[in-house]
């Protein structure tokens, strides 16, 4: 049987203050991670994480994968588990300071078993994967490869404090190897220098991914696929801890992608999870396909009001 989700990257245990939460201590967390809680959540049978994690938090990762029903085929061992304190203001902003970094995942850590896999999906929160991996998913197998490249454009700043940099040379050479590209706003400034979402997105389309995506937070998302820009709007609701919605956003997205092959249906899916995880903190968000998609029609008719009114202005 193959996987329906193979995720890259290791989990971490994160401590997260935001105006309206805080963390009783360290809560599991992580892209690929998150992706794989989003992506089981929805219904995805055979989902598996390949990551590192710490003596440390060794026994609670096991028993928490367990609980959620993610297989972990081969745990690599680190000294310590990876992890951020991220503290958000008023207005969303954060700060991550390191609290641990794990070891990095070479292709030799990725069992056979999970190179038959439907998706796989790397979610990187820290350089642990590099262009070797990405080289290796593509020369051994057809699977199609998601990138939320956050975590290779992080470096450790002064006093543990996580800044961003990127090294366009490599960054350019993964994001020609994969079949779809989701930065966030902020880090695809950092990536391809502009503040324009849609030009970033079709900076992105043209280094060679097929799909790019944007997310712009309570903006929506930016999808582009060559011929057409998508605006995807957000679901309107109340976020109290933003940690892990452009996490959520790509397991979801992969989830509806599998089903429809649709970009556009799959960003509005996307998007309707994503203001479930915004609602609540940690690993326990309540998701189901059901309220998904009774958001993601909410989501529909505003769009359909929206362009309703566009019309009355023009006629």
């Amino acid at each position: 049987m193959i996987y329906d989700l193979v995720a890259i990257g290791n989990p971490v245990y994160d401590i997260i203050v935001t105006p309206y939460i805080s963390t009783k201590g360290r809560a599991l967390s992580g892209c690929s991670t998150n992706a794989c809680l989003a992506a089981k959540k929805l219904g995805m049978k055979k989902v598996a994480l390949i990551g590192c994690i710490g003596k440390d938090f060794l026994e609670k990762f096991l028993d928490d994968l367990k609980r959620y029903g993610i297989e972990a085929p081969n745990v690599k061992i680190s000294e310590e588990s990876g992890g951020f304190k991220l503290i958000y203001n008023t207005v969303g902003d954060r700060t991550l300071d390191v609290l641990g970094v794990a070891e990095k995942i070479s292709p030799s850590d990725i069992p056979d078993e999970c190179l038959r896999t439907r998706y796989f999906l790397l979610g990187p929160i820290l350089q642990e994967v590099n262009l070797d991996v990405v080289l290796f998913l593509k020369e051994t197998t057809n699977s199609k490869i998601f990138l939320d490249p956050q975590g290779l454009i992080r470096k450790i700043g002064q006093k543990g404090r996580i800044v961003y940099q990127c090294n366009e040379e490599i960054l350019r050479k993964i994001v020609s190897l994969v079949d779809f590209v989701k930065p966030n706003e902020h880090e695809s400034i950092v990536m391809t220098k502009t503040k324009d979402p849609f030009v970033s997105a079709k900076i992105l389309f043209e280094w060679g991914s097929p799909v790019s995506i944007v997310t712009l937070a309570e903006r929506g998302s930016v999808v582009y696929d060559g011929k057409r820009f998508l605006r995807i709007p957000a679901y309107e609701t109340f976020a109290i801890d933003p940690t892990g919605a452009g996490d959520v956003y790509a397991g979801a997205f992969l989830f509806e992608y599998n089903k429809t092959r649709d970009i556009a249906s799959s960003g509005l899916f996307a998007s309707a999870a994503a203001s479930i995880m915004v609602e609540n903190s940690g690993p326990d968000f309540p998701m189901n396909e059901k309220e998904v998609r009774r958001r993601l029609t909410v989501i529909r008719s505003q769009g359909d009001t929206l362009k309703n009114r566009f019309k009355s202005l023009l006629s």
